[in-house]
């Protein structure tokens, strides 16, 4: 999606914000409303024009509550973003107005601090509506039945099929600065395989499972991308043995997140004690990274005595003497022994509990996810812009993404305060965010596991490639082979 378009910003390296459909923009003096002056030479890869209008359609489009966006949340602060979502007012009334063609105005409830990073995300660029209307349900299913306004366009993509390209946009406004003609992808599901054909040449890149990563180490073509990201095992509190706090921080506390990350995981992976990713987000007070200033209880740390006394405890407090639940996860290699290892850690160290494993693919895993259609899974959530905001939304007790069901009012209350009456006031927002997170481990809202990194070996003549471990993670605009 960053590759193939662009929205009214673009996220260069360290996620500075850079010029995109939008060639420049004016902020009024209470930070509520933004006025982007939008560029008249950029095109869609059919021929027309990206107008004002393509944001505005764009925008509605995501926030109708038919289309049902698990998304949809990113736009709350910008005018009558949550009403329409809860289908209290109209779509139109959205905080989006086009001025003629090239000038689009946004209006905010309150300042968002991290606005213009969201404008580099992906759910707020325009769609061309003529287009959207013309495939009805099969809008964006093949390469052919959508248009792009980016770098590349996509080609040769059936929807299905394994193998597809990007081709470098001829109707893209800064076409000057691309310097590849294509890329070409392959999905290739065994990383074995992806791995011999890079040895023998047929790719310049390709991701490494975590047991190769550990034979690589030394392999002069590694490279390491940290990602900012949190897994995290959820334990769905629609049931009444979760919903018993003692049971849950047992769980926690029966976990050796560092013998993990060495272990199974891998990878350059961190045993990551809070939700929020390290490397993330700096303090405006001290300049201390967020998770830093974040205080995480002795329930994070591994304590297979405290453990076992604590589930006897919630056991005895639920009225039961044992307890057993099944673990959801994905069926690649790597998410099969993550939950091998979770189910010998917590049956080896909580007497009386029996857990059972189902690994499914990665899309039925998501579905029910979403339905809370499990007993516990393992989740996992990637930062959509470069502020603690993006893990800390999801856990709100209204939040589709709230894979727990955990509910806190003063966990709820501290968010809102932060999205609102503090916004503008980085300090008071930074501590509202802070307890808030410290409310949410206290709590046991959730078990942080650890965060990812990814590696891959790259073949040294790529050059230019712009990875951002928050949002929109690669750009290859101005990637070139040497």
């Amino acid at each position: 999606m960053n590759n193939v378009d662009e929205g009214l910003v673009r996220l260069g390296k360290n996620s500075k914000v850079e010029p995109g459909i939008s060639k420049n923009y004016t902020v009024s003096k209470d930070g509520k409303q933004y006025t982007f002056n939008l560029r008249h030479d950029a095109k869609w890869s059919n021929g027309d024009k990206v107008t004002a209008h393509d944001f505005v359609y764009s925008w509605q489009r995501t926030l109708d509550p038919k289309t049902a966006s698990q998304y949809g949340y990113l736009f709350s602060g910008i005018k009558n973003a949550d009403k329409i979502q809860a289908k209290k007012a109209k779509v139109s009334s959205l905080g989006i107005k086009a001025d003629g063609d090239y000038k689009l105005v946004v209006t905010l409830e309150q300042r968002i601090p991290y606005f213009k990073l969201l404008m580099g995300f992906p759910v707020f660029f325009p769609q061309n509506q003529k287009v959207v209307e013309k495939y009805g349900s099969k809008y964006a299913t093949t390469a052919k039945t959508q248009v792009y306004n980016g770098p590349f366009a996509l080609k040769n993509w059936n929807g299905t099929n394994t193998t597809f390209d990007l081709v470098k946009n001829s109707d893209y406004w800064d076409k000057k600065s691309v310097k590849l003609d294509k890329i070409n992808f392959q999905v290739i599901k065994d990383q074995s395989t992806g791995f011999n054909m890079y040895q023998d040449k047929k790719l310049d890149m390709t991701g490494l499972s975590a047991s190769q990563a550990k034979q690589m180490v030394n392999n002069k073509d590694l490279v390491s991308r940290p990602q900012s990201s949190a897994f995290y095992l959820a334990l769905n509190q629609k049931m009444k043995v979760f919903q018993n706090k003692k049971i849950r921080q047992a769980i926690s506390m029966a976990i050796d997140r560092n013998m993990m990350v060495k272990k199974v995981v891998g990878g350059g992976a961190i045993a990551n004690t809070k939700f929020v990713s390290e490397g993330l987000a700096k303090s405006p007070i001290n300049g201390n990274d967020f998770t830093k200033d974040v205080t995480a209880p002795d329930t994070m740390s591994y304590n297979p005595t405290e453990a076992k006394k604590l589930f006897k405890e919630g056991l005895k407090e639920v009225g039961k003497s044992s307890l057993s639940f099944t673990i959801m996860g994905g069926d690649t290699y790597d998410s099969k022994q993550l939950g091998e290892y979770l189910q010998s850690t917590l049956e080896k160290n909580l007497p009386g509990l029996k857990v059972s494993l189902t690994n499914i693919p990665a899309r039925v895993v998501l579905s029910r996810q979403t339905d809370h259609q499990f007993q516990a899974t393992v989740a996992d959530w990637f930062a959509d812009f470069s502020d603690p905001i993006t893990f800390l939304n999801i856990l709100q007790s209204d939040n589709p993404s709230n894979n727990s069901v955990w509910k806190n009012k003063s966990y709820d209350e501290l968010i809102k305060k932060s999205n609102t009456t503090d916004s503008s006031d980085p300090d008071k927002r930074w501590d509202d965010m802070v307890k808030a997170q410290n409310i949410a481990l206290k709590e046991q809202a959730i078990v942080p596991l650890f965060q990812s990194s990814e590696q891959w070996l790259i073949n040294p003549k790529v050059k230019g490639i712009v990875y951002n471990s928050a949002g929109p993670n690669y750009n290859y605009k101005e990637a070139y082979i040497k």
